[in-house]
């Protein structure tokens, strides 16, 4: 589906997990493997018309939709994952979140075991949706980084495709595999959705391993944020991290500029969202995204 058709849709619902639903299923994605789970080729051909359904009447939606959403964005995430396996794909969900033992320690989960119906088969799904900053550093390799500069995209993709999806493998999980009456193998895959934002005054490069149509915004410091008209900036909170943002009211600088003081005194990195008015809608919508940093940053 082209983007702009994805961003118009998107744009129409007015419960916000539905439009961050709706993103989650047309979404790129910053990975590319042979492994790599794109919900857009499984999804029913009239599944926009059962989100539209949801947002007109709200009580015929999934009730895990209508939830309060969790302070942590990755539970969040995988709420609206679940919905789109079960509820929009048909898939049953075996196993969510297990924790796989050995001699009474944890030492891995396993994010979702489900029965993929298209192709007859019981697939293990790891999920992130993830954030990184791209970062030229004085060593010269080009780093990114998410926004507490503790997690990066390398070692997270190291991470999905040598060590968590592989996690079917191991004995501890072949035996809980059998305890749950679940037979193998399994299939399996990856779906890692997000952003990477690139700096304004330097150049860095994307990884090969990246898709070429990911979602992109722009990063910068506080400093030169304060340079710049902000007048049509929003603060972007979670979980509204995930898909556009629209609203009908304008945007309010002085809530933008409250948001930039705390980045500074607090040290704490702040997405914002950039908007256009819509002449059509009377609404304004989403252009641009960015991150604002504060100097000690990363």
């Amino acid at each position: 589906m082209d983007a702009n058709l994805v961003s118009h849709l998107i744009n129409t619902y007015r419960t916000p997990a539905i439009r961050h639903l709706a993103w989650l299923c047309q979404t790129p994605q910053l990975m590319s493997s042979p492994i790599t789970f794109a919900p857009a080729q499984y999804l029913p051909s009239d599944y926009t018309d059962t989100l539209k359904a949801w947002d007109q009447e709200t009580e015929t939606a999934p009730p895990m939709l209508l939830e309060p959403p969790q302070r942590r964005l990755g539970f969040y995430f995988e709420r609206l994952y679940q919905v789109l396996l079960e509820d929009l794909l048909g898939w049953p969900v075996l196993l969510k979140n297990q924790q796989i033992q050995s001699r009474g320690r944890t030492i891995g989960e396993l994010d979702f075991v489900v029965r993929n119906h298209a192709d007859d088969r019981i697939e293990h799904h790891e999920i992130a949706i993830k954030f990184y900053l791209g970062v030229s550093e004085l060593t010269g390799s080009k780093l990114w980084y998410g926004p507490n500069a503790h997690d990066r995209l390398d070692i997270k993709t190291t991470s999905l495709l040598e060590q968590q999806s592989r996690r079917t493998q191991l004995p501890e999980t072949l035996a809980l595999l059998t305890e749950s009456h679940i037979t193998g193998p399994l299939t399996p895959r990856i779906f890692m959705p997000g952003y990477l934002f690139y700096p304004d005054d330097q150049p860095v490069v994307t990884p090969g391993y990246v898709p070429a149509d990911h979602l992109r915004g722009r990063w910068m410091y506080a400093h030169d944020a304060r340079a710049l008209n902000t007048s049509h900036w929003v603060v972007l909170n979670k979980p509204h991290w995930i898909g556009n943002w629209c609203q009908s009211e304008q945007p309010d600088i002085e809530h933008v500029l409250e948001a930039l003081e705390r980045v500074e005194s607090k040290v704490v990195p702040q997405l914002f969202a950039i908007m256009r008015p819509d002449h059509q809608t009377g609404n304004w919508l989403e252009a641009d995204r960015v991150f604002v940093v504060p100097e000690t940053w990363p």
